[in-house]
């Protein structure tokens, strides 16, 4: 028996272990997805797989972040080339009135069903949460849903749904007073979502998690801080209860980032690899990608740019079933930046 717990261990950690250490990531491609865009600015993209070979994309645009005519777009790209951007959800509540839509998130469930994911409302203290559903791989979209009260979905990042069919959405909450993370859980394909805090008394400002999963099981959350670095959590139940926030050596100047969890096992993140500035935008002209074995010790594999006072934030990162990895980012509120980069 020890020597096949030995063996087990071997294969399913340290191979992969070995195999990403000695891996360098090159870029496959790189684009910005469109050109004579309907709208003045756009930010906060998402992307998801839909098939062999297909990719989705959504963010929101308008005249501005915040103004009433933000909707969200949506684009796919097959076999090489992006499709014109659509619009698929806007911020006509009818006697309610016009709001603007902020931060989509892609979702694909286990059972196949794909969710879109934003918010609504005049700012993030006093947004609420909405989505709509797909059963065609995003060509036709659900009437729009408001989600539960207290419940916003997934702010920022992708849910990641676990072996054992539960799905985590991570969350969180502004207020004028303090900046708050929550996990939002479902045993039910999303049809219900319970809420659980994670760390409520911390001292730290935080906001936009992301989550990664490792071989023994456990979790782990990294998020926005307003205090200089990506913030961490771990949970080892599952989702259930969190540890106390603290910091990881990863800079953030108040600038949201996105992780994946490879199929190796080991963790990519997206970030601003700068401490704050004096204004929210400050920091947000370079953009790296970081790698870890552990989810503590991280090195950077690739500069995506080196700016002076431009604008490269809010990344979102996920790995296809083909192995590469592919990642979008807001360029300058201009246009959606798209890179696929691949292990070599």
């Amino acid at each position: 028996m020890k020597k096949l717990k030995y063996l087990v261990f071997f294969v399913s950690v340290l191979i992969p272990f070995i195999l990403s250490a000695q891996s360098t990531f090159v870029k496959v491609s790189e684009e910005l997805i469109f050109r004579d865009a309907p709208f003045a600015q756009c930010h906060a993209s998402t992307l998801v797989e839909i098939g062999k070979g297909k990719i989705l994309a959504a963010w929101f645009g308008g005249t501005h972040e915040g103004s009433k005519d933000v909707k969200i777009w949506t684009s796919i790209n097959q076999k090489g080339k992006w499709s014109y951007p659509t619009a698929v959800a806007e911020g006509n509540f009818g006697s309610t009135g016009n709001f603007p839509l902020w931060n989509p998130v892609l979702f694909k469930s286990s059972e196949n069903k794909l969710f879109l994911f934003y918010k609504a409302g005049p700012n993030p203290r006093e947004w609420w949460g909405m989505y709509k559903t797909s059963l065609d791989q995003g060509k036709t979209w659900s009437e729009a849903v408001r989600l539960p009260e207290n419940i916003l979905g997934p702010v920022k990042n992708k849910p990641v749904q676990l072996k054992n069919g539960i799905i985590l959405s991570p969350s969180s909450t502004e207020t004028m007073e303090s900046w708050k993370v929550h996990i939002e859980r479902s045993t039910d394909q999303g049809k219900s979502w319970q809420k659980i805090p994670v760390d409520p008394e911390t001292e730290f400002d935080v906001i936009q998690p992301s989550i990664l999963t490792y071989p023994d099981g456990r979790l782990q959350i990294l998020c926005r801080s307003k205090q200089g670095n990506v913030i961490e959590s771990w949970s080892d139940d599952n989702g259930l209860t969190w540890s106390k926030m603290k910091r990881t050596e990863l800079l953030n100047p108040n600038s949201g980032t996105d992780a994946v969890t490879l199929k190796n096992g080991s963790q990519l993140i997206v970030y601003n690899p700068l401490i704050p500035g004096k204004e929210w935008f400050n920091g947000r002209f370079k953009l790296n990608v970081a790698r870890s074995e552990d989810g503590m010790n991280w090195n950077d594999v690739m500069i995506l740019e080196d700016g002076i006072k431009e604008e490269y934030s809010y990344p979102a990162i996920i790995q296809t079933k083909d192995g590469k990895v592919h990642i979008t980012y807001t360029y300058d509120r201009k246009n959606i930046k798209y890179i696929v980069i691949e292990s070599k």
